[in-house]
């Protein structure tokens, strides 16, 4: 259902069950899937590509140009999946040349005033927060939340299954499975509630915990630490990917409390 007070490009790509409220503006080179609900009031501009049965709550604003001062007019894309819920005032800008596409994955919330600037790209079943602020170039795994008023620094790189503090300021980057929260951000154990709702084990979840008394509890600086980790502890999958997180974080990972 498209309401007659909506402007739509005759451009656009729109499945036919999806349903346009009032004054919402959907501009050229837009494609939208088969039943996603537009509220009113929403804009959705040039390079918007959002995917089937999302729910976009009034005044979002999806693809609008970078807010970089680098950005020359390139195409980009700014990226949408299915089942994908954005909550009154979320803004999505588009990419630039650096990647040509900002990305959000399927299954998220972003609820109300949240930020995904230029580049950034955000993983499936991510929960952001009202009032959270993602800068460039970011990039958030699947299944992380970040509460509310969180700020992000641009190119962090936030792991899978973490939970951060709502208000705190993510200048360093966040390993897999892990709590985090305090002023500076640091290492606060780990997400072993989550990680039990997603199905992962006892025994994976000790096998996490192993990996991260090295990290944060032995003293050890990380280097010292990564390696110790790998002479000493078993190979696993999630062993792996913290070391595999570590080994390509330029930014370096977030400290311990008593650090």
């Amino acid at each position: 259902m498209k309401q007659p007070l909506a402007y739509i490009h005759p451009d656009a790509k729109i499945a036919p069950n999806v349903v346009i409220d009032p004054f919402v503006t959907i501009d050229k080179n837009v494609e939208i899937g088969e039943g996603t609900w537009i509220g009113s009031n929403v804009t959705i501009m040039e390079g918007a590509r959002i995917g089937k049965n999302c729910k976009i709550f009034p005044g979002a604003v999806i693809s609008a140009i970078p807010q970089d001062l680098k950005f020359k007019g390139e195409d980009s894309l700014a990226i949408i999946g299915d089942n994908t819920t954005l909550r009154e005032y979320v803004t999505i800008n588009r990419g630039t040349a650096a990647k040509g596409k900002t990305v959000v994955g399927n299954n998220c919330l972003l609820m109300a005033y949240c930020h995904v600037a230029h580049d950034t790209v955000v993983g499936n079943n991510v929960i952001m927060s009202n009032a959270t602020q993602l800068a460039g170039e970011v990039e958030i795994d699947d299944f992380a939340i970040l509460s509310g008023a969180v700020l992000v620094h641009q190119f962090t790189h936030i792991g899978k299954h973490v939970m951060i503090q709502g208000g705190s300021r993510v200048t360093k980057d966040v390993p897999p499975f892990v709590t985090a929260g305090r002023d500076p951000l640091s290492y606060a154990g780990i997400n072993s509630i989550g990680l039990r709702r997603r199905g992962y084990t006892n025994e994976q979840i000790r096998d996490i915990q192993d990996v991260y008394r090295y990290l944060y509890q032995s003293g050890m600086n990380t280097t010292h630490a990564v390696e110790r980790i790998m002479a000493e502890l078993p190979a696993t999958n999630e062993r792996d990917e913290i070391l595999l997180f570590i080994k390509n974080s330029p930014r370096g990972i977030i400290k311990g409390y008593f650090e």
